[in-house]
């Protein structure tokens, strides 16, 4: 049980910090994508609205002590432009420099701390760090579920020494992937994709125990064939995980979990954009072929199976979207999805290829919900309790 913006009170004259997630791709100087801007301004405007004084705190990149080019400065102007108001930077998150910046603020003021990861306490959730930032604060707001896996002192230390609300993306997010995998309407699909079974087996054992219908896509999918006997040629396979594999058909057996394999896949003997490819059975794979994509025999079968299901979760594409043709199934199944939920599905994706697959699909937006978390989205997916998330239990955080 969380508590949140609508559970705060009045914040006028509070000095309010924020974790947000500010951590986003930078070309050229330049932020080249502000989704993760554009999903703090619920939390960050409203708060600034109602009298708060504003303290956002993030990462940015992996920086092994203070970086100049991993500087959230050119970030703060962007937010700037974001929010449509003035937002102050300090060139430090702890210290004089913080401490005289959050001091400067006037109700509804906002100001953006430097870079947490430039001190080490950061992502050790050091204590003295964890106080050194708290004192900057009156209230925690916590609306970085991208970095909830992390136990840093940003993202799980500061709520247990400040009152801590989750914000409103935080809010929202943890809302719709509870009716997702939580507590989801049934019948329920996941779609699985990506290159590997090994970075994937958690996710894969835990949703044969939470799914009806698992959808396994992409060069996994060539694992599981071969596992099964089947000759999948030069494609990428883990044959070295058969075991696993069979290992995750039985549990999903003993839990009445339906796994479908494609029984048609699109080939080529190349990895390159428009290459030669063919579209054949999987049992006739040549030993020169490299398995691209699912074929669309195989595509049309799973659109059966999603216009039967009540809720969908999606991570990972089902080829190797990024080199046309073979991002025909990963479009076109996105699309039967995004249809499907205009007409009561519940769908849910994330994750870095996935968002960047269905944005390729022009699909994304048809989603009830796309999170741009990655590592978070993941260890959801694995059933795992995320720090930043569990720190935000009443019963757990300060007082």
């Amino acid at each position: 049980m969380f508590r949140t913006l609508d559970d705060i009170g009045d914040v006028r004259g509070k000095r309010v910090i924020v974790r947000a997630d500010l951590n986003v791709p930078m070309d050229g100087g330049q932020v080249g994508d502000v989704s993760r801007l554009e999903a703090t301004v619920p939390t960050i405007a409203g708060l600034a609205d109602a009298g708060a004084r504003v303290v956002v705190l993030s990462h940015f990149g992996r920086p092994k002590g203070v970086d100049a080019a991993l500087s959230l400065r050119p970030v703060a102007a962007a937010l700037a432009s974001v929010l449509g108001r003035l937002v102050a930077f300090a060139a430090d998150c702890i210290g004089p420099r913080a401490v005289d910046a959050v001091a400067a603020l006037a109700d509804g003021d906002i100001v953006v701390l430097e870079n947490t990861r430039f001190h080490a306490g950061e992502e050790a959730n050091d204590p003295a760090f964890v106080a050194a930032l708290a004192a900057l604060g009156d209230v925690y707001v916590n609306d970085a579920f991208s970095a909830a896996h992390r136990a840093h002192a940003s993202t799980e230390g500061l709520a247990h020494v400040l009152p801590a609300f989750a914000g409103r993306a935080m809010a929202a997010e943890l809302g719709t992937l509870d009716r997702a995998l939580g507590a989801p309407v049934h019948p329920v699909a996941a779609v699985v994709g990506g290159a590997k079974v090994s970075s994937k087996l958690d996710v894969l054992t835990h949703l044969v125990t939470k799914v009806d219908h698992l959808i396994i896509g992409g060069a996994m999918a060539n694992t599981f064939l071969a596992a099964k006997g089947i000759a999948v040629g030069k494609s990428l396979c883990e044959h070295d995980l058969a075991a696993i594999a069979l290992d995750v058909l039985a549990r999903a057996a003993a839990a009445s979990c339906t796994v479908h394999l494609p029984y048609d896949v699109v080939v080529a003997t190349e990895f390159r954009a428009n290459a030669p490819y063919r579209t054949v059975n999987v049992h006739e794979i040549d030993a020169d072929d490299m398995v691209l994509d699912l074929g669309p025999a195989a595509v049309e079968m799973l659109g059966d199976v999603l216009k039967t299901c009540r809720t969908l979760v999606w991570n990972g594409p089902l080829g190797a979207f990024e080199l046309p043709p073979f991002d025909a199934a990963t479009v076109a199944l996105a699309r039967i999805a995004a249809a499907l939920t205009g007409e009561g599905l519940v769908s849910v994706a994330g994750g870095g290829d996935t968002v960047a697959a269905l944005n390729h699909a022009g699909a994304a937006s048809g989603f009830s919900f796309v999170s741009n978390a990655g590592g978070a989205f993941l260890e959801w997916m694995e059933g795992k309790v995320l720090p930043g998330v569990a720190a935000l239990d009443v019963t757990q955080c300060g007082s």
